[in-house]
């Protein structure tokens, strides 16, 4: 049974409520993009927490295993939404948020989207070639147009993208 997000869905091992609340908020977040849960757990409790956090802390606190952890900070850090932090001196890395909403856009658009409008085009070209291919004429005819109109959101996709990077300051 598919239950919308409550508190039994996003508890988490050791968090307090408010930290409870931030990280599910986050994985409902991630969730819309399309990325994993785990990325939302890591980057809520990061967001939440007033100091650093070892890859060990996330694994206890948020009880998931060290390799989604790993994974996700990982792909925090490539989105620019974590950073190495200053620890306490012991040997760990520790791990912060980047909290400026322009970069967090800016990885997400540079990782995510950017790269999925780019393979659409080859996608689109195999999808034309296919459609060509078609021997009903109606059906052909029909499959170009929804070929088009494919071409064509892609085309103002690609167009607002450096406009939101500009509005951002990217």
């Amino acid at each position: 049974m598919d239950l919308p997000s409550t508190q039994a869905e996003t508890e988490t091992t050791g968090l307090t409520p408010l930290q409870e609340q931030v990280v599910g908020y986050f994985v409902d977040l991630v969730r819309v993009l399309g990325l994993p849960r785990s990325l939302g757990e890591i980057y809520g409790l990061l967001f939440i927490n007033p100091d650093p956090l070892s890859l060990d802390d996330l694994v206890r606190l948020l009880g998931i295993s060290k390799g989604s952890a790993s994974q996700g900070l990982r792909t925090l850090r490539t989105l620019g939404a974590v950073k190495e932090a200053d620890g306490n001196g012991d040997r760990r890395t520790y791990y912060q948020p980047s909290v400026e909403l322009k970069p967090l856009v800016g990885g997400f658009i540079r990782e995510q989207v950017r790269p999925h409008l780019d393979s659409g085009k080859s996608k689109l070209r195999i999808l034309e070639e296919i459609a060509d291919k078609t021997s009903d004429h109606e059906d052909r005819e029909f499959f170009l147009d929804r070929i088009n109109r494919l071409d064509s959101w892609m085309k103002r996709g690609g167009q607002v993208l450096p406009v939101l990077k500009k509005m951002l300051g990217q």
